[in-house]
């Protein structure tokens, strides 16, 4: 979060004319990937902590809970480690380890014992709550992280996983309203794997329409104007989207004529081809008629 924020902190001084402190931003962000790479790779996945007393949690050395899934989110939706291929390898680890057909569980293995140094997390049951039970506020960061390395494929397939209307069919064994995302599912380690509970209780739903509009669809306002970087499944002819941005309509019409799952091959504006795939609002201008061809 410090590295994605310190960066997004850093653009709002340049943007302000305050170079000397944006500067000091981006060293500070920088400084933080670095530690990060240093101290927080495992080997084929980003650790989650050291405790108090210096201990890893969240490694391949631990007997239990060896690798959490919210680094493996937040880390790659961060950029961290993408130029340098840990990214794929940790999200590929997410899927090895902590995928379920209701969704990515929390950790893995789950905690069988309590552990002083970790305290409530390993107070409950194997496969509930915060031990090894699927929270859905996270699952996105996971499908946002995805988008990140041009997994348009696996992204999506994260999304349906927790979104109510693609799991109505498993009513009998979700036992929540079906129409609401749920806190937490439980876990293949539970005795009712697939079974939520805390229903409302849950960000999930804010979350999972930035990771729709913004990162999957990829309309995401930037502080130059309006970014369109698509990264849907391969399977998608395209899509349309209608955006009220900054007091301007944007209707845009997305095409992928070769199935791709992210690249942007071409994109014109109110008739107008452009450079690059953002849309910088012109003045006096109340309405855009996007085209973009992926690719």
């Amino acid at each position: 979060m410090f590295v994605k924020y310190a960066a997004e902190y850093a653009k709002i001084q340049q943007t302000r004319g305050n170079g000397h402190e944006a500067e000091r931003a981006h060293h500070a962000a920088a400084d933080m990937y670095q530690a990060v790479m240093d101290a927080g790779w495992d080997g084929g996945w980003f650790l989650r902590a050291y405790d108090a007393h210096g201990e890893k949690v969240g490694s391949h050395e631990c007997r239990e809970g060896k690798i959490y899934i919210e680094p493996q989110g937040f880390l790659v939706l961060a950029d961290i480690g993408i130029k340098e291929g840990r990214a794929k390898q940790a999200l590929d680890n997410v899927k090895k380890h902590l995928d379920t057909e209701y969704g990515i569980m929390l950790q893995q293995p789950a905690y069988c014992g309590y552990y002083l140094n970790l305290g409530e997390i390993s107070s409950y049951p194997p496969g509930y709550k915060e031990n090894a039970g699927i929270f859905c506020h996270n699952n996105p960061w996971v499908s946002i992280a995805e988008t990140r390395i041009g997994r348009g494929n696996r992204a999506f397939e994260i999304y349906r996983r927790t979104c109510p209307a693609y799991i109505e069919d498993i009513s009998d064994i979700h036992r929540t309203e079906p129409y609401v995302y749920s806190q937490m599912i439980a876990g293949k380690d539970a005795p009712k794997h697939g079974e939520a509970k805390n229903s409302w209780l849950t960000g999930t739903a804010a979350w999972t329409f930035v990771n729709v509009s913004q990162y999957i669809l990829g309309i995401r306002p930037e502080f130059e104007g309006l970014l369109v970087e698509p990264c849907i499944p391969s399977q998608m002819d395209g899509f349309t989207v209608h955006r009220r941005y900054r007091g301007v309509l944007y209707h845009i019409t997305v095409k992928n004529p070769g199935h791709v799952e992210k690249g942007v091959k071409s994109m014109t504006v109110n008739g107008v081809k452009t450079e690059g795939n953002c849309i910088v609002p012109g003045q006096g201008v109340a309405e855009y008629q996007v085209e973009v061809i992926m690719g």
